[in-house]
C-alpha cells in the first residue's frame, strides 16, 4: 500500500527530529567510531542519510519531466545508469567520506533542515494526478529503486533510505 502525502510528511519530520537527536548528544568521539556493517563512521552515514534527501531534491524535476516521455526514453536513460553502478557506487562512498568533512554536524543539521523544506513545499504542491507519474529507475543503484517509480514513490524514498542506514548506526538511538 502506498504512502499518503501525510504519511510521507510524518516520515520527513520523524527523520529531521533523529537526525538532530543524534547530532546533538553524539561525542565527536561517537561520530569517528564505525557504523555496522559499513565503512563509513557515524558522521559520514549521518551525512549519506542526509543526502538522500538532497538526492531527492534534485530528482524532482527529472522525474516530473521525464515521465512524460515516451517510456523507451525513460527505459533507456535507466539502463545506462545501470550500465554506470561500480562508478556510480565509488562515487557515493566516496562523496559521502569527503562530505562529511565539509558538514560539521550544524551545517549538516541546517543542510537536512533546509532540504525537508524544499521537498515538503514540492510535495504539498503535488497533485494526486502529478504523484502517479512514473519513469524507469536505475534499480541496481540502490535497493529502495525500483524498475518504475512514481513521483509518489520518490518522495517515499528517502525515509525509507533513512531508516535502513539508521539500523547500521553504532549510536544510541535517539529519545522518541
Amino acid at each position: 500500500m502506498e504512502p499518503t502525502k501525510t504519511e510521507i510528511l510524518a516520515g520527513y519530520s520523524r527523520a529531521r527530529h533523529a537526525l538532530d537527536a543524534w547530532l546533538e548528544s553524539a561525542t565527536a568521539a561517537d561520530l569517528r567510531r564505525r557504523s555496522n556493517g559499513t565503512r563509513w563512521t557515524n558522521e559520514e552515514l549521518l551525512f549519506h542519510m542526509v543526502f538522500g534527501y538532497m538526492i531527492v531534491r534534485a530528482l524532482l524535476p527529472m522525474v516530473h519531466v521525464i515521465s512524460r516521455l515516451p517510456e523507451p526514453v525513460g527505459k533507456a536513460f535507466a539502463a545506462v545508469l545501470n550500465a554506470g553502478t561500480r562508478p556510480f557506487d565509488a562515487v557515493n562512498y566516496w562523496g559521502s567520506r569527503a562530505a562529511a568533512l565539509v558538514y560539521s554536524r550544524q551545517r549538516m543539521g541546517r543542510k537536512f533542515e533546509k532540504t525537508i523544506a524544499a521537498i515538503t513545499r514540492r510535495l504539498e504542491r503535488e497533485s494526486a494526478r502529478s504523484l502517479t507519474g512514473a519513469m524507469s529507475f536505475p534499480e541496481k543503484w540502490d535497493p529502495f529503486f525500483a524498475p518504475t517509480m512514481t513521483l509518489k514513490d520518490v518522495y517515499a524514498y528517502p525515509t525509507l533510505h533513512f531508516d535502513f542506514h539508521a539500523r547500521q548506526l553504532s549510536l544510541s538511538p535517539p529519545p522518541r
